[in-house]
């Protein structure tokens, strides 16, 4: 960089590229932050609103909608706009999203939960013969009755907007980073960028492990009145806390981007010259094709035409099935993954965000990083890297097998899986527990000297509690006409039946993390064959037809699909005004078996797809020898490909 541009630079850092790559991390990390935020709260939002996993699938997978809508646009508007004022907009429109999401906290009224203790008699759910037990038709007010549609309506439209601030970040800034940065630094700042986003999960997995550990109504509820504990079943954290930092973020984030000049000096170029478009240095059949240099109404009539040409392509169209698939297992693991140890191990949802943002997106990185290294270091060919990728995806499969047998059995719950009958809200009455008339919603789960687990004392037939005054909490109940010892009523104490099975936890998220590195090892191979199986003038329509076709077959679906399966393995729901609201206990065996099966059965589809591709390299190197000095160019990180939120 010359004396005088280093002069400006200093003067003014928004003519600094370098500036403007540290402010680009730091927006795109906040915007991976916020839907990081979404997946590590979904077991906690279905708490709170009474949501199926399905819903919760669907919420979490919304942003895909606004952001498909738009980001075949991209490649056309490129340098028509003021690049770095459309990021800005973008990012406050995240912001207002990130609001909009956290807005049912302050707009519905506080979380209710079952409880032993309370000033108000028939809020108690321990058993007092001859009290009638207010209907649930009573209960039932039309502000209860609506909380949950009003609650899915602002996460929805958040998620939406969430999508649509998302479409110029990435995009515009990578190839504004590519018009004004040197040849030689290009790469590197490409590099810092992706680094920086693909820490944003991560990091919004640890934060919210710390802030679901926070009460949910911390801004309603005086301390003093809090009477769970995080390792309570009833326990919902403060969910939206996440959405409130990263809203202001992403505010902070915006403001720099409305003082960045349209286009700046060129790094190491003469000063006097500015460079309106990179292409310039492209040949000149290839700058006809460039999406930004058509009229709109030719975009639009050529891009099905260049779509069903590259679906032709066989290289084309089968890497980009083997991408649906991994994408699909990425996207199903993302929302659920939580959720599911969470089911499986009796994990709190802060101990099961911790391991996902400590332990298990870093595995993910390292592979993604390992597979680009791997590329740039050996210079592979089309053939080595489906290869490469052949072999990382089998062994994924193999590590993935084992997870089928590592989990825990159903807990013993009285009237779902034992001889046990009790009343759980579907009319059942036994006659250790007729005399109590208890209500059909309740849910504080005791743990029985029997060690069969009831969901509440009330339907244990527990007549008395002891409350620990020092502690401010129940200790256990006693009297419990339905848990029998030695022929005489038994005691509970609160909380979840412990299932004794920790010890595969340790296993169970060893393997995940391995399945997950070698699955995302595939990364940066992949996105090179798109990109060399297509005719250089429909590169930048082949990225976005891939961005296009992720989202539409992968990343708004899989989740959804996930939930379905989830929801299909439930044995007991939650009721809210007569309608199903969460699941309340799912069966373990068959949660495990269908949430693994899914994700072998999307590993085993991409498998397949690669073996094909490498098979058709192989046929072709028969028919005609490739030359062997093609390989791939050290600077395809310039051309890395947008990450997914």
């Amino acid at each position: 960089m010359s004396a005088e541009t280093q002069e400006v630079s200093c003067v003014n850092p928004f003519r600094s590229v370098k500036f403007f790559v540290v402010c680009q991390s730091f927006l795109q990390l906040t915007q991976l932050m916020t839907s990081g935020y979404m997946k590590g709260s979904v077991s906690t939002i279905e708490k709170r609103f009474g949501f199926s996993s399905q819903t919760s699938g669907l919420v979490a997978s919304f942003n895909e909608v606004g952001n498909t809508l738009l980001i075949v646009f991209v490649s056309y508007f490129g340098s028509r706009v003021h690049r770095p004022r459309v990021i800005g907009c973008g990012a406050i429109l995240v912001s207002i999203a990130a609001f909009i999401i956290s807005l049912p906290q302050f707009i519905l009224d506080i979380y209710e939960f079952d409880r032993s203790v309370s000033g108000k008699s028939n809020s108690t759910d321990i058993c007092v013969p001859g009290q009638l037990s207010l209907p649930e038709t009573e209960q039932c007010t039309p502000q209860k009755a609506s909380e949950s549609q009003v609650a899915l309506f602002l996460l929805l439209l958040g998620q939406a907007l969430l999508g649509i601030g998302a479409v110029p970040i990435q995009p515009f800034g990578i190839s504004y980073i590519d018009d004004f940065a040197s040849k030689s630094n290009s790469p590197l700042y490409v590099g810092i960028i992706f680094a920086a986003t693909t820490l944003g999960p991560a990091i919004a997995f640890v934060l919210m492990s710390v802030m679901l550990r926070i009460y949910v109504d911390v801004d309603k509820v005086p301390t003093a009145e809090i009477q769970l504990t995080s390792n309570d079943p009833r326990w919902v954290g403060a969910w939206w806390l996440g959405f409130i930092f990263t809203s202001t973020l992403a505010a902070v984030a915006a403001i720099p981007f409305f003082f960045f000049p349209r286009m700046m000096l060129k790094e190491e170029e003469d000063p006097q010259k500015v460079v309106e478009e990179s292409s310039k240095s492209l040949p000149v059949e290839e700058q006809k094709r460039r999406p930004e240099d058509l009229q709109l109404s030719e975009f639009i009539r050529m891009f099905p035409a260049v779509l069903f040409r590259n679906l032709k392509n066989p290289f084309f169209l089968i890497v980009i099935l083997a991408l649906i698939n991994v994408s699909a297992m990425i996207a199903g693991l993302g929302v659920f993954l939580g959720k599911f140890m969470e089911a499986q191990f009796s994990l709190t949802a802060p101990y099961a965000n911790m391991l996902i943002g400590a332990v298990n997106l870093p595995a993910g990185m390292l592979g993604v990083l390992l597979g680009g290294v791997i590329m740039k270091k050996f210079h592979l060919s089309l053939k080595q890297s489906t290869l490469l990728c052949v072999v990382s995806m089998g062994l994924c499969v193999l590590f993935e097998i084992p997870l089928f047998f590592l989990g825990c059995p159903t807990q013993a719950v009285a009237g779902l899986n034992t001889s046990q009958s009790s009343r759980l809200g579907e009319g059942q009455i036994s006659d250790c527990n007729h005399m109590c008339n208890c209500s059909d919603t309740a849910f504080n789960p005791i743990c029985g000297e029997d060690k069969i687990e009831y969901i509440s004392p009330c339907y244990a037939g527990c007549l008395t509690l002891h409350y620990d005054v020092s502690r401010m909490k129940v200790s256990n109940y006693s009297s419990c006409s339905c848990i029998k010892v030695n022929g005489s009523a038994g005691s509970a104490v609160p909380g979840t039946c412990s299932t004794s099975c920790s010890k595969f936890l340790t296993p169970f998220v060893a393997l995940v993390c391995i399945a997950g590195f070698l699955a995302c090892v595939i990364h940066t191979p992949s996105f090179m064959l798109i990109l060399r199986s297509v005719k250089a003038e429909d590169k930048s329509f082949a990225i976005g037809i891939q961005f296009l076709l992720l989202r539409i077959a992968a990343w708004l679906p899989a989740p959804v699909l996930n939930g379905s399966l989830i929801d299909s393995t439930c044995i007991l729901w939650q009721s809210k005004c007569r309608k199903r609201a969460a699941c309340r206990y799912y069966n373990n065996t068959a949660l495990r078996h269908s949430f693994i099966g899914i994700q072998v059965w999307f590993q085993v589809c991409c498998f397949l797809c690669l073996v094909a591709v490498y098979y058709l390299y192989h046929r072709e190197e028969q028919v005609q020898p490739r030359s062997t000095e093609e390989n791939l160019p050290d600077t395809v990180l310039e051309q890395m490909p947008e990450a997914s939120s």
